[in-house]
């Protein structure tokens, strides 16, 4: 399926057609979450909770990263 990209003020916006908003449960004015991935970029509906959940993630990784890195054996 294709997407257009237009003009909206200085940024760009992504035209989705219909049966992807009402697929992914979503309306305009909706916010969108995006992710990259190994494979491209997933959009999925914008989760607050899932958003504190990776911030608070990120903060653990941050903190404890020599430990991360011993089990997963990168001892370098």
């Amino acid at each position: 399926m294709k997407a257009k990209i237009i003009s909206v003020g200085n940024s760009a916006g992504i035209i989705l057609p219909k049966e992807v908003l009402d697929s992914m449960k979503v309306e305009k004015g909706d916010t969108l979450y995006i992710r990259e991935t190994v494979s491209g970029y997933e959009v999925s509906p914008y989760d607050p909770d899932f958003d504190e959940y990776m911030e608070a993630a990120r903060i653990i990784m941050r903190e404890n990263r020599d430990a991360l890195r011993r089990l997963a054996g990168h001892d370098d």
